[in-house]
């Protein structure tokens, strides 16, 4: 029994010093806070000094900010000349090819044929042509008539009183003024049926196959006024000459078009670039009407954008940009504006406006569609007095103010600003080049 209260006694005592031990600790904490708080209770506390910067020269410049995408500078849409089977497809999307190169090819046998029918009937018109004028330009100045036969001796004329026309044979006496008016026609002559010969060496105006003021005897197949074969006719017929010249013609336009059609069936590359689409594959049928291969001219890449209308009215063609891609965030490539849509989209109750603008140089490996972030320029002074945006508050039209420090603490200034761009504004009065300006409250 004693024992137990022995050790009963012992336990209480233990956690009464480790109490008493606390406790004590706990004064001494208190104490020393109290002390620090004596000292230094009665003096205030330093002020924070707030940021400043110098106002200084420099660019300020005003952007406008969106996104777009990558496109080819030209696109091409090529088909074929003409229907028929692919036989050969010789790309696929992605490709850079060649102008000039082949792209894809159809089955051309009934194309060469065409060509080689339409090659003969063409050479067939061309001979037969070159034979009707060899015919037409045989010579008739010794006695052969336009009708190809001899053409008989001319008689004299002569007119008697009466006013009756007189015949002799060639050589023979002029027949007295009481002979009979008689008529001899020249055999093989194509004029009008019972008109009379031309006199010798005079001649009727407009008379005779060897056209005005010429005789009979010098005749052929003349082409002046007046003659028979004059508009075009022979014997009462189409000129054969003529008519050999039209078949030349209409053979030479359809030999024309079966080489065209024979040329379409190839699709080359007009231009260098790099193919975007192919719309079938070897084996398929297609038609003239369609696009077989869509090419992009990679190497004129531009950059497609919209701008809301607040931002549009600012853009014009010429100005500076800088295009950032995904790909490379801290290469800042440059661009110039070279179209602004005259017309708006809306989309809800947002109009925007399409903008393209092309890289003064094309980035390497740049990827057709691919997303880029687009800053045009629209405002820009390159030698200005400048302090950052951020320290000019109040900016009402040219006027603002800005807070200078000084040696009782600091001041408000009121400037007369410019330009107000994305990190800096233009300061033209109130302030001189070295001042300092807190660069934000």
């Amino acid at each position: 029994m004693g024992i137990g209260l022995d050790w009963l006694r012992r336990i209480v005592g233990s956690r009464r010093a480790r109490w008493i031990a606390v406790g004590a600790g706990a004064l001494v904490v208190l104490l020393g806070s109290a002390s620090a708080y004596a000292l230094t209770g009665d003096r205030p506390a330093a002020p924070g000094r707030a940021a400043t910067a110098r106002v200084d020269r420099g660019e300020v410049a005003l952007a406008v900010a969106t996104t777009g995408t990558l496109r080819p500078g030209q696109t091409r849409s090529l088909g074929f000349g003409t229907s028929g089977t692919v036989t050969e497809v010789r790309v696929h999307p992605g490709d850079q090819v060649s102008a000039g190169q082949v792209l894809a090819v159809l089955d051309d046998a009934d194309a060469r044929d065409r060509v080689d029918s339409a090659q003969r009937a063409y050479d067939q018109a061309r001979a037969d042509r070159d034979a009707a004028e060899r015919a037409g330009s045989a010579p008739s100045g010794s006695g052969r008539g336009s009708g190809g036969g001899r053409v008989a001796p001319v008689a004299a004329v002569a007119r008697t009183p009466n006013g009756t026309v007189g015949t002799a044979p060639p050589g023979g006496p002029t027949p007295s003024t009481t002979a009979p008016a008689t008529t001899t026609p020249t055999p093989g002559r194509p004029g009008t049926p019972g008109a009379s010969a031309s006199p010798s060496r005079t001649g009727t105006p407009g008379g005779g196959s060897g056209g005005p003021g010429r005789d009979a005897g010098g005749g052929g197949t003349g082409s002046g006024p007046g003659c028979a074969g004059a508009a075009g006719q022979s014997g009462g017929g189409t000129d054969p000459i003529l008519r050999a010249q039209q078949r030349v013609n209409s053979t030479g336009l359809a030999l024309d078009q079966a080489k065209q059609a024979l040329a379409g069936t190839t699709i080359t590359a007009p231009v260098a670039g790099r193919v975007l689409a192919v719309a079938g594959a070897v084996g398929s049928g297609v038609s003239p009407a369609g696009t077989f291969v869509t090419l992009g001219d990679v190497a004129a890449m531009a950059v497609s954008a919209r701008f809301p209308e607040a931002d549009a009215g600012r853009l014009a063609t010429g100005l500076a940009a800088t295009v950032t891609l995904p790909d490379r965030p801290d290469q800042e490539f440059p661009a110039r504006v070279t179209q602004v849509d005259p017309v708006g989209t809306a989309s809800g109750q947002m109009v925007t406006y399409g903008v393209l603008l092309d890289f003064d140089q094309v980035p390497a490996d740049a990827l057709v569609g691919q997303s880029a972030n687009v800053r045009v320029t629209v405002q820009s002074v390159p030698d200005a007095l400048r302090v950052p945006s951020s320290a000019v508050h109040g900016a009402t039209g040219a006027a603002g103010t800005v807070l200078v420090p000084t040696a009782a603490g600091s001041e408000r200034r009121q400037v007369t600003v410019g330009v107000r761009g994305d990190r800096y504004t233009e300061i033209t009065a109130g302030l001189a080049e070295g001042d300092q300006v807190v660069a934000n409250w």
